[in-house]
């Protein structure tokens, strides 16, 4: 009891101390290569300064190779706080990259420079991840400023590339570095709600394909003498919806509950209304459970295909555009355990478990067989002109990660 006192008491005392660290992350654009930026080195070596004139300890760089970008890196740094126990570690990982500001005149504020106003902060990246980054480093600091050990290792890791995909990032590093073990447990503090009760644990599976038809073209005056490309998709699609609904798999923890198959982006076909196209193109967003399985629906689509073919006589060819398949965190896992109990003592809300139809970086930690989980306590104003951070959801955040680490829930 008396070293949660201690913690909050530091992090409640150190918030004029947190928005001068997120003015400092904040004035330092991280921005890809991609994105037309420089990439992650300034704001990585602004960061080291930083933590070590708070004698934090030696910060460890893994830097991946991108001629592209400044000093020819995209850096990825880990602090590590021993702790008690060290058969495994408690990781929190950032990113330290961030995405353009977009449309400038929407702005009310130069993004690049912190504005204040009493609870909230405003500039690019205070939310996405500053925020994350900055309670984990607090709440390091937490316990370093009141002496008290971790229960586990604690492993702060602040990755590049985040943003754009992760090649530089958590990929470079599962790849070609050997720092993770399978009884190591993660917080990735980079989405959540406004009540900061959800927990991700689990991902759909993506399946994205490319789907061409090819019939033969002829005049629309006289379509008995061609085979109806477009037709012949329209129908697939059609097919396709039918296929899904009966698929019949269902978990609550997700929305929706079921596997989804879903018609996207179109190509242009024939120029003209009086000519009847001989090939068509579309595309499909499907986003499995993950109990499903990419490859089940793969299959179950080339049987509709088959059917459509041979109706319309025509030869449809499928190309996979992106496969991800992800692994879950257990419901009963220790680190979902802890943040449910720290987030009730905290916040004093009831916390729940979810699956999301996107991808986050925790999927790679997953699929290495680690415990991974996505929670903080955010406004969604991540890419937004005009981005902020609650200083006391920050704050809150901050506390729970300390109390995380201490190990005295």
């Amino acid at each position: 009891m008396q070293e949660k006192k201690l913690i909050k008491k530091y992090i409640v005392s150190a918030r004029e101390e947190i928005i001068e660290f997120q003015r400092l992350l904040t004035s330092i654009p991280a921005i890809s290569p991609d994105s037309g930026g420089k990439g992650e080195l300034a704001k990585a070596k602004a960061l080291e300064n930083w933590l070590e004139s708070k004698k934090m300890g030696k910060v460890n760089w893994y830097n991946a190779e991108d001629t592209r970008a400044e000093g020819g890196i995209r850096p990825n740094m880990v602090l590590e706080i021993p702790g008690k126990k060290h058969d495994r570690a408690f990781w929190i990982m950032s990113h330290i990259d961030i995405v353009p500001p977009g449309e400038l005149s929407l702005w009310s504020n130069d993004p690049y420079q912190l504005k204040v106003e009493t609870n909230k902060i405003y500039g690019r990246g205070v939310e996405d991840n500053q925020q994350g980054l900055t309670a984990s480093v607090f709440a390091a600091l937490s316990l370093m400023e009141n002496n008290i050990v971790p229960e586990y290792d604690v492993k702060l890791l602040f990755v590049a590339d985040e943003e754009m995909g992760s090649e530089y990032g958590i990929k470079f590093l599962i790849e070609k570095h050997d720092l993770f073990k399978k009884e190591d447990f993660v917080l990735v503090p980079d989405s959540g709600d406004k009540s900061g009760t959800l927990i991700e644990i689990a991902e759909k599976n993506i399946l994205w394909l490319k789907i061409t038809t090819l019939g033969k073209q002829c005049h629309a005056s006289r379509p008995n003498l061609g085979r109806n490309a477009f037709a012949a998709s329209a129908e697939l699609i059609h097919a396709l919806a039918e296929f899904e609904k009966s698929i019949g798999d269902h978990d609550p923890i997700f929305n929706p509950p079921g596997t989804t198959i879903t018609p996207t982006k179109k190509e242009a076909n024939v120029p003209n209304i009086n000519t009847i196209p001989g090939e068509d193109v579309f595309y499909l967003d499907c986003r499995i459970l993950p109990k499903t399985g990419a490859d089940k629906i793969l299959s179950g689509i080339k049987k509709v295909i088959k059917k459509i073919e041979k109706k319309y006589k025509v030869e449809i060819k499928y190309e996979i555009v992106q496969k991800v398949s992800s692994l879950s965190t257990s419901k009963k896992s220790l680190i979902v355990s802890l943040l449910k109990k720290a987030i009730k003592e905290v916040y004093g809300k009831k916390s729940k478990v979810i699956g999301i139809g996107g991808g986050t970086v925790a999927s790679f930690l997953r699929n290495k067989g680690i415990d991974a989980v996505v929670w903080s306590r955010i406004n969604e104003t991540a890419h937004m002109p005009n981005e902020y951070c609650k200083l006391d959801h920050l704050e809150g955040d901050a506390v729970i990660m300390a109390y995380l680490m201490a190990g005295c829930l």
